[in-house]
């Protein structure tokens, strides 16, 4: 129980940011619609290992950290919350900006692996994703974590982001789901800022 009151908020976060769309939602949204649903789906897979590696190694290093400077503990607490605010601010300002996701030029992949691929290493070359990570895990991971509790987090992120973006392949792909979420694209980043916003402030408070 106590494990689940730990990781369902995480969770809930790593989705919220997940959600708000930037270059691997783009990505995705593009190869479902220009090029197949099949492609988009390999895409979003790529997504969700690139997504589990980054996860892994903010946990590797948080704990590490911990264990070897728990002193470090306080600065990172403060790096997170500042980090988290900056992210929120951007959110919301962003949120009425349109997402472009005009058809793809040629050199785009053609096939579900290379799609894999791109996917995989568009989510691993955005190293903001690696700090969104270490940030939601410093405001809400206690300081002592089991390996199999971080292999459970690892692993649900995987299953997470990767269904997300599933999701966005399969709606993007037909054009009137397209339609309703691109409409609602603002109230979603203002949503996934207010839920930085409060994060940041969090940290801000158990640093009080």
């Amino acid at each position: 129980m106590e494990s689940l009151i730990v990781i369902v908020p995480l969770l809930g976060a790593v989705l919220i940011g997940a959600i708000s769309p930037g270059p691997s939602f783009v990505l995705v949204a593009r190869t479902a619609i220009a090029v197949s649903r099949l492609d988009g789906l390999a895409a979003a897979l790529g997504m969700g290992l690139g997504a589990a590696l980054f996860a892994a190694a903010a946990l590797l290093g948080l704990q590490a950290l911990l264990t070897n400077v728990p002193s470090v503990y306080l600065g990172l607490k403060g790096f997170g919350a500042l980090y988290l605010l900056y992210l929120a601010v951007r959110l919301w300002k962003g949120a009425p900006e349109p997402i472009v996701l005009s058809p793809a030029s040629s050199g785009f992949p053609t096939t579900p692996a290379r799609s894999f691929f791109l996917g995989l290493a568009t989510q691993v070359s955005n190293l903001k994703t690696a700090i969104v990570y270490a940030s939601i895990f410093a405001a809400l991971l206690p300081a002592g974590q089991s390996a199999s509790s971080a292999l459970a987090i690892v692993f649900m992120i995987f299953a997470m982001e990767t269904g997300w973006y599933a999701l966005v392949a399969v709606a993007f792909s037909a054009a009137r789901p397209r339609q309703a979420y691109l409409r609602s694209k603002m109230w979603i980043d203002r949503a996934a800022g207010a839920v930085m916003a409060l994060l940041g402030l969090k940290l801000i408070w158990q640093i009080r």
